[in-house]
C-alpha cells in the first residue's frame, strides 16, 4: 500500500530579503543610467544610454524578481498597490529601499567622476543627467510640458508591467524584456524634453549629487509619475474586476508569509482563469503572482 507524501510548503521571500532586491535592482538601474550617460563616448561606446538603462531594468528583474517582484521604480510600486497586489505597508518599505538604493547607486557614479580628472566637477557632470525643465531641459521644456510627458509615460511604463506580469496564462520570460524595452523607448522620448526618468527614486538619487536646482524641481518627479502611476493602476484594476470575480475576505486573510507585511496579493485579488489546472493538494497556495511569475509556476 503506498504511501503519499505532503508537497513541501513553499515559502515566500521575508520582507528583508524583498527590501533588499529592490535595493539592489535600483542601484543598478542608476548606477548605469546614470553612469553610462555622463561617459558615454559615441565612437568607443556607441549605445544609447536609454538602450543601456532599458536593459539594465530587464537584467535586474530577471535576476531579482522573482524575489521581490521586481519593481525598482515606487510609480511601478503604486501602480502594484492601487492594483491590490502589494499591501500599503510593504508598498511604502519598498518605496524607502527603492530611494536608498538609488542614492547609494548614484554616489558610486559620483566618486567615479570624482576621481576621473577630465570631469573636474562631479556635481555639474550629474547635472548633465538630472530631470529638469524650463532652463534645464534640452528642449527648454516647461513645467506643463513635462508634467504631461512624466505623467504619460509613467502611466504607460506602469501598464506595460502589470499588463506583462498578471494573468495566470502569462509567459514567464517575455515580462523583463517587455519593461525593459518600455523603458528604453519611454526614456529615448523622455531624454531631450528633460532628462524623464519616470521613476521618481531614480530622479532622487541623482539630484542629490547634482546642482542645487535638480533638488528644488525634484517634487515634480514625484508628483507626475505618481499620478500616472495611479492612473494605470485604477485602469487595470477596472479591467480585472470586469473580467475575475471579486475577492472574498477569507481568501484575503488565508496569506502565508509576514502578515499585514505580505507583499503581493495579486493571487488573491485576481481569480484564475478556469481552464487552468487547480494545484494539486497539499501544495501551497501562492499569493504572489509577480513572483509565481518569475518562478514560472504560471499555468502549473
Amino acid at each position: 500500500m503506498s504511501s503519499s507524501v505532503p508537497a513541501p510548503a513553499e515559502h515566500s521571500p521575508g520582507l528583508i530579503a524583498r527590501l533588499g532586491a529592490e535595493a539592489l535592482g535600483s542601484l543598478f538601474l542608476v548606477l548605469v543610467a546614470a553612469g553610462v550617460k555622463i561617459f558615454l563616448n559615441p565612437q568607443s561606446g556607441p549605445m544609447p544610454a536609454s538602450l543601456a538603462t532599458g536593459l539594465a531594468v530587464a537584467a535586474a528583474m530577471i535576476a531579482f524578481g522573482y524575489v521581490s517582484g521586481g519593481h525598482f521604480n515606487p510609480a511601478i510600486t503604486l501602480g502594484n498597490l492601487i492594483a491590490g497586489r502589494i499591501r500599503a505597508v510593504a508598498a511604502l518599505a519598498y518605496v524607502v529601499a527603492q530611494v536608498v538604493g538609488a542614492v547609494i547607486g548614484a554616489a558610486l557614479v559620483y566618486f567615479v567622476v570624482l576621481a576621473t580628472p577630465v570631469l573636474s566637477d562631479p556635481r555639474a557632470a550629474l547635472g548633465t543627467v538630472a530631470a529638469g525643465f524650463g532652463e534645464h531641459s534640452a528642449a527648454q521644456t516647461q513645467m506643463a510640458g513635462v508634467l504631461l510627458v512624466e505623467v504619460i509615460g509613467s502611466a504607460l511604463l506602469v501598464g506595460v508591467f502589470l499588463g506583462a506580469t498578471a494573468g495566470r496564462r502569462a509567459v514567464p520570460a517575455p515580462a523583463p524584456f517587455a519593461v525593459g524595452l518600455a523603458t528604453a523607448v519611454l526614456l529615448q522620448f523622455g531624454e531631450v524634453v528633460g532628462n524623464l526618468p519616470f521613476n521618481p527614486a531614480r530622479a532622487t538619487g541623482q539630484a542629490f549629487f547634482s546642482p542645487s536646482w535638480a533638488l528644488e524641481g525634484l517634487w515634480l518627479f514625484w508628483l507626475a509619475p505618481l499620478l500616472g502611476a495611479a492612473l494605470a493602476g485604477f485602469v487595470f484594476r477596472g479591467f480585472s474586476d470586469a473580467a475575475t470575480k471579486p475577492a472574498t475576505d477569507e481568501a484575503l486573510d488565508a496569506e502565508d508569509g509576514d502578515d499585514d507585511l505580505d507583499v503581493e496579493d495579486a493571487g488573491t485579488s485576481v481569480a484564475a482563469p478556469v481552464d487552468v489546472p487547480a494545484k494539486p493538494a497539499g501544495a501551497a497556495q501562492s499569493t504572489d503572482d509577480a513572483r509565481d511569475f518569475f518562478d514560472g509556476r504560471k499555468g502549473q
